[in-house]
């Protein structure tokens, strides 16, 4: 077996390390943060929640919160660790050499090296998955999952997620090998193009695989929701049920879709919890993200986005120092430049951390927006205000939380916040 030697002090190895340990550094303060103003005034009740919230939901709350930290802790420990010590060990370029020793073909080498380099933290982890599921989850009410149903789904997302990524693959495989400097364009247009297609297909074909779709049934909540619907121009091919009651008790909803395929799905749950007129206020706001033209901007900015991070790839991919830092020789790099990908995105992965705050102000701000709209939708901030605390009751979210870690970690703003500015 040929030795493998890494480059520790090459700049690409060095950005690896110093990505890698701010992102765990951030977030281990961030949620340890979190998890001391949660024990100090975690148990307070702002005069906004009194109306909706006892002491005795507030108790169950931080249990609750405690609990996902003190799984999440040692989760994210294990995984910074092991992340480490599959790049200093050698694991990458070694199942890279053997995988090579086997076969030369281009596609096999990259759907190969995808699927066995992603083993050990599925498996790692596997116990971690499980454990939240079937003990916090069914500790606090929430998991109505049965293991068979468990099982079931991960093998179903298992084929769903080969019948995409295996396509996806095989063209950026195509790309590289062909079309040498101007790949990046090629592929940044392969994954648009691929990104809408799924979501045309997602609500006909990828969630039903999942969920019962049920028409909604004709009733007051019916009326309601269709001439909202009306009134703002939104045309849906339908309102859904969504049988979310099968495998937990949180509750949402979404649309989904694209075009005609568009659809207003309502988690069962959700029925349950609210009022219709609840149900309508939370219908509203995301109406508000439809006449905003939120999501269209998203993709506006993200699109271009895609583009740019390619291009900055192609700059680093055909460098000989990118993969011999990792222990990888050059030899046969212009057959498998996917790993130049890879590579890439294990070097400035970890600096993403830094530049969530960012994406979360545009998002919060869409947020707001969009509460607005379902406030003048609905001609009073009430419903949209019970609506809110009533699903934040019932999913044990927390009342209040640090300022920065609201920055870091909320794409929406914090519920106080939202309940503030409904009321101006």
């Amino acid at each position: 077996m040929t030795e493998i030697h890494l480059n520790c002090t090459h700049i690409f190895f060095i950005l690896y390390l110093i990505g890698s340990c701010l992102d765990f550094g951030i977030n281990q303060w961030l949620e340890y943060i979190d998890f001391r103003h949660r024990k100090k005034y975690g148990r307070e009740i702002p005069p906004e929640f009194a109306a909706y919230i006892d002491a005795a939901t507030v108790e169950k709350t931080c249990q609750y919160e405690d609990a996902r930290y003190k799984y999440w802790l040692p989760k994210n420990i294990l995984g910074f660790v092991i992340a480490l010590a599959l790049v200093f060990s050698g694991f990458y370029p070694v199942l890279f050499n053997n995988i090579y020793s086997w076969t030369q073909n281009s596609f096999l080498i990259a759907l190969l090296f995808t699927v066995l380099s992603s083993l050990p933290e599925a498996i790692i982890f596997l116990p971690f998955r499980l454990y939240r599921e079937f003990v916090i989850e069914k500790r606090f009410g929430f998991s109505t999952m049965t293991l068979r149903l468990w099982i079931i789904d991960q093998l179903k997302g298992l084929l769903v997620s080969a019948l995409l990524m295996i396509p996806l693959l095989f063209a950026m495989i195509m790309v590289l090998e062909h079309w040498n400097n101007w790949w990046w364009l090629l592929l940044g247009g392969i994954y648009v193009v691929f990104s809408l297609a799924v979501s045309l297909i997602y609500p006909a074909f990828i969630a039903p695989l999942f969920n019962k779709f049920t028409p909604l049934e004709d009733g007051e909540l019916k009326t309601l929701l269709t001439d909202a619907l009306t009134q703002t121009g939104f045309k849906a091919s339908g309102l859904f049920v969504m049988d979310a009651s099968k495998r937990s008790k949180h509750s949402n909803a979404y649309f989904t879709g694209f075009g005609k395929t568009k659809r207003v799905v309502l988690y069962d749950t959700l029925i349950a919890q609210l009022s219709p007129q609840e149900i309508k206020a939370v219908l509203g706001h995301e109406l508000g993200h439809y006449k905003h033209h939120h999501i269209t901007k998203k993709l506006c900015v993200m699109f271009p986005l895609i583009f740019a991070a390619l291009f900055l790839a192609s700059l680093f991919i055909k460098n000989p120092d990118l993969y011999t830092a990792f222990g990888f020789t050059v030899e046969p790099i212009p057959q498998i430049q996917f790993l130049g990908i890879f590579l890439i995105s294990m070097v400035f992965g970890g600096f993403s951390t830094m530049f969530s705050p960012i994406s979360n102000f545009f998002s919060r701000r869409d947020e707001f927006q969009a509460d607005a709209f379902a406030k003048n939708l609905c001609g009073t901030e009430k419903t949209l205000t019970s609506s809110l605390i009533k699903l934040n009751k019932e999913n044990l979210s927390e009342l209040t939380e640090p300022k920065i870690y609201s920055i870091f970690n909320y794409s929406h703003p914090p519920l106080l916040e939202r309940i503030r500015a409904l009321s101006d």
